[in-house]
């Protein structure tokens, strides 16, 4: 017996090496193992052996039986794959162009100008700089000179959670946190979601704002005019002009709204900037003392700068959009002008 163990071991692995498919394998598999199959004939007789043999003679036929599975199942593996590869040769040549005409999507208008803005930065030197969407109150309000009886916590319309944090209502803690984590001079912007209490035609919940901050000495107003004069030409064209108008912002001082010529009427007035010619776009200012003690900064040795724009407004005012809500509605018919812009470049 353990001669036709051997032999049928010897033979049945020979024969799965040179099986062609997968119906000759099932006939293999029936003249092997089947019911009627020459090893399921040999376990069977086990039953007349002497006890003393029959433990030793099951084992090695289990062996053989368990030798023979793991062959067959690498067998069908195998000839499955074959057959799939002939049948994707027959269906399918990858080496052949795609289809002309072939829809083409774009990027989103929102990550469109997000990724302008942060170019523009970039050529001037900026780095990118991030941070977490949830935020303590120290990072998102004190340290920023906002505490807690602070007027300006009413203009922030937060968030909170359960446990005494909140969904940052500006991406100024990552200005706190990259000042905390590194030494003057710095020069960094900081894209990212923000979130608050508002929502109609040009308001929404959640919305996205880059803020820059610039740290070094001797850093002046004229400084900070000067870089967002180049970014408004950048943006919105060469013959762009922008004006400062003093403001109040906790963490600057002195603060201002920056307002670009209209870029629907050219700054002759119109509807849209009420005949004054002008657009808000930004809020900016150099940064308060106050701001520059809570990191760990020596005022009387550095100066800086911050400015903190919205990516829908810009959007809104680059595209010519008339309702924010339409950036947020996955809208196929107003993401498809995108693609077609993109075709038109």
């Amino acid at each position: 017996m353990n001669q036709d163990l051997a032999a049928i071991e010897r033979e049945g692995s020979a024969a799965l090496q040179g099986v062609a498919d997968l119906a000759s394998l099932n006939q293999l598999r029936v003249e092997y193992l089947g019911r009627q199959g020459r090893l399921t004939g040999i376990m069977r007789s086990l039953g007349k052996l002497p006890k003393d043999e029959r433990k030793a003679m099951g084992q090695a036929a289990n062996a053989v039986r368990e030798g023979l599975n793991e062959g067959f199942a690498a067998a069908e593996a195998r000839l499955k794959q074959q057959a799939l590869e002939a049948e994707l040769a027959e269906r399918l040549d990858l080496t052949l162009p795609g289809e002309l005409g072939a829809e083409r999507g774009a990027l989103h208008p929102l990550r469109r100008v997000e990724g302008e803005i942060l170019a523009i930065f970039r050529r001037l030197g900026y780095q990118v700089a991030s941070g977490p969407q949830i935020e303590d109150d120290w990072h998102n309000f004190e340290a920023l000179n906002i505490p807690p009886e602070h007027p300006a916590r009413d203009m922030q319309d937060t968030f909170y959670t359960e446990d005494g944090h909140l969904l940052r209502t500006h991406t100024s803690p990552v200005q706190v946190r990259t000042m905390l984590a590194n030494k003057p001079p710095l020069r960094f912007v900081a894209p990212g979601a923000v979130y608050r209490c508002d929502a109609d035609v040009s308001h929404s919940p959640m919305f996205h704002q880059v803020e820059g901050l610039l740290v070094d000495r001797g850093i002046t107003l004229a400084d900070l005019k000067g870089t967002l004069a180049h970014f408004a030409r950048e943006m919105f064209g060469a013959e762009t002009k922008i004006r400062l108008r003093s403001s109040f912002f906790p963490f600057t001082e002195p603060s201002a709204e920056v307002d670009v010529t209209c870029i629907f009427c050219g700054g002759s007035g119109c509807r849209v900037c009420g005949d004054c010619g002008w657009i808000e776009i930004l809020g900016c200012g150099m940064v308060d003392p106050a701001v520059f003690e809570a990191v760990g900064i020596d005022s009387e040795v550095y100066q800086g700068f911050a400015f903190g724009m919205g990516v829908e407004r810009i959007a809104m005012l680059r595209h010519r959009i008339p309702d924010i809500r339409l950036l947020f509605e996955s809208r196929v018919d107003f993401l498809e002008q995108f693609v077609q812009r993109d075709r038109e470049v």
